[in-house]
């Protein structure tokens, strides 16, 4: 049985935490701020821990 591949495209967007985490970029940064109010550009710098429900799903892709 051949090993499974790694998802290169989320490895490349995902990082794993050393307690087994996901941290990801935020969605909706790249146009259209004038619609957002300036707490919502500041929240949405850097970087946010996935969610516990796609957490399984996401680290299937990303495994090693």
């Amino acid at each position: 049985m051949p090993k499974q591949k790694t998802n290169r495209a989320a490895a490349k967007r995902f990082k794993v935490t050393a307690k087994g985490g996901i941290k990801s970029a935020n969605a909706y940064t790249s146009h259209r701020f004038h619609g957002k109010t300036k707490k919502q550009r500041r929240q949405l710098r850097g970087t946010s821990m996935m969610d516990v429900t796609t957490l399984k799903t996401y680290r299937q892709l990303i495994q090693k």
